[in-house]
């Protein structure tokens, strides 16, 4: 086979793999319409997100709830794909941080900017969640400290803000210009760990949610926003336009929750959730009931159920990954091996993308493969290149070279050689990159979750935001169960598909 047509098929593999994910939206061979709902990564927006959901379902649409989608960028793009077509959304978010450049003095010039992506707002829901800074009561207290410009003294101070939070045209370094605040001890940090690090002590100031339940339960005092830096964060809904054509009974009764939702409602409905730990599709449907008569069934899984159902989804991750990884890194490693200075451009662009943090490539895949697990398996697959390619490489190379000359003198064709003698000899290091790119895998895929892949990821990042360990657990333990396993799977492997001399060998030379 050419280069040439043996690159064209591995290329060729490769789509196929990963049209088969998934993804793109959902459809079905009735007239019954779907509507894909999303939400953020905090419980406010899952809350308001199982509520539109409900509402969707109460008129005969199939309703999907994608829940906590790592921050607004995934769901604003996910929204303009159209791989979501409704989500809650915040005025002051789509003004200070996802249309920041237009300059939008007001509400009518906000809905015409829109307008121009196919998105349209709903009115405002009834409250306004502005952010805000906090500390705990009784050290403001001791340190008078009652407004944001009371700060400026207290240059000693350790704050802690949400990642969102310090990278935000509204967030911090527009906060600590409008007030010329001093502070330069300041750490981004999860949202829902910056309570606990006020609790602990490890953080001294954090950024807050008005309508977060943690407020009271916490103790803390909302510092004054003096200088008027925060504009309204009224809660609306973002959807597509379309939706009014394809879904318009769908769309009338999400809009019934316009004007229902008084900040001090939200409060309490956070706080079950919260606080009390009610599930959150629970107190949205207890919500919906007791203010707009409309009953949703809420039916609860089993254990067994949710880790099973995340394990086929990890496993899935995974596989599919590895696969794809398989496919195109032996044959590299083959080439690095076989050509040193093309292999150590190889390594070195394998070497490259293992160096980047995996959050940020799983950001960079949602412009080219949307939500989901198109972009989780595409990021895995990336991953898991180069251990395979190097082991590959390095297995080819160490295969000692009177046995290469004696394979050449039997007049073996170069191919020949390659699969009857080079690749049984390297199997053992291969198949130690295959094993690590495995593991890699396993731990690597819970971050899927926050781009709607699912897995264990999904009740870990619960189990953070709701600060239950169970839930960590339910996904933790798992994870680092299959991680085991699938180790012990490739070393069975490389038992039984490798002589007991080639491994003894491998080890020796290891050693």
């Amino acid at each position: 086979m050419s280069a040439s047509r043996s690159s064209h098929a591995w290329g060729l593999l490769l789509t196929l793999v990963l049209a088969a994910c998934g993804g793109g939206s959902p459809g079905s061979g009735d007239d019954v319409p779907t509507v894909r709902v999303g939400s953020k990564k905090f419980t406010e927006s899952v809350i308001l997100g199982d509520m539109v959901t409900q509402l969707a379902r109460s008129t005969g649409a199939r309703a999907v709830h994608r829940r906590e989608l790592g921050g607004t960028t995934v769901l604003w793009e996910a929204l303009r794909r159209g791989e979501l077509d409704v989500y809650p959304e915040y005025t002051g978010t789509l003004r200070q941080e996802l249309l920041s450049g237009r300059k939008l003095p007001d509400d009518a010039a906000l809905r015409e900017a829109l307008e121009e992506e196919g998105l349209r707002l709903s009115a405002p829901l009834g409250f306004n969640n502005t952010y805000a800074l906090g500390m705990k009561e009784a050290e403001a207290e001791r340190l008078g400290i009652r407004r944001i410009s009371d700060l400026l003294a207290h240059p000693e101070l350790r704050f802690g803000f949400s990642n969102e939070f310090m990278d935000r045209a509204d967030g911090w370094p527009a906060l600590r210009e409008r007030y010329r605040l001093p502070q330069r001890d300041v750490r981004g940090l999860d949202h829902d760990l910056a309570y606990r690090g006020l609790e602990s002590g490890a953080l001294q100031v954090t950024d807050l949610y008005s309508t977060d339940a943690e407020i009271a339960a916490y103790g803390l005092r909302v510092l004054e926003d003096d200088l008027h830096h925060f504009p309204a964060y009224d809660a609306v809904l973002l959807y597509r336009a379309d939706l009014e054509s394809r879904a318009p009974d769908a769309l009338a009764a999400l809009r019934r929750l316009e004007g229902r939702l008084s900040e001090a409602e939200m409060v309490k409905l956070n706080a079950r959730a919260r606080l009390e730990r009610t599930p959150e599709a629970q107190v949205a449907a207890d919500f919906l009931a007791s203010t707009l008569g409309i009953t949703a069934e809420v039916r609860g899984e089993s254990l067994s159920a949710r880790i099973w159902r995340r394990t086929r989804e990890h496993l899935f991750l995974v596989a599919v990954s590895l696969l794809a990884a398989l496919a195109l890194a032996i044959p590299l490693g083959v080439l690095a091996a076989r050509r040193p200075r093309l292999g150590q451009a190889v390594l070195g662009l394998a070497g490259i993308i293992q160096t980047v943090p995996s959050l940020a490539l799983l950001v960079v895949m949602i412009p080219l493969l949307g939500i989901g697990s198109r972009p989780a398996i595409a990021a895995l697959f990336l991953y898991s290149l180069l251990p395979i390619v190097r082991n590959t490489a390095a297995g080819l190379s160490g295969i000692p070279l009177e046995i290469r000359e004696s394979a050449e003198a039997l007049g073996l064709p170069s191919r020949a050689r390659l699969w009857r003698i080079e690749l049984p000899m390297a199997a053992p290091s291969i198949l130690a990159g295959i094993q690590t790119a495995a593991v890699i895998n396993v731990g690597t895929a819970t971050l899927g979750a926050l781009v709607g892949a699912g897995g264990y990821g999904q009740p870990i990042l619960t189990g953070i935001r709701l600060d239950d360990v169970g839930l960590i657990l339910e996904g933790a333990i798992p994870a680092a169960a299959l991680a085991l396993l699938a180790s012990a799977l490739f070393e069975a492997v490389e038992r039984a598909v490798v002589p007991k001399g080639l491994r003894l060998r491998a080890e020796s030379e290891s050693r």
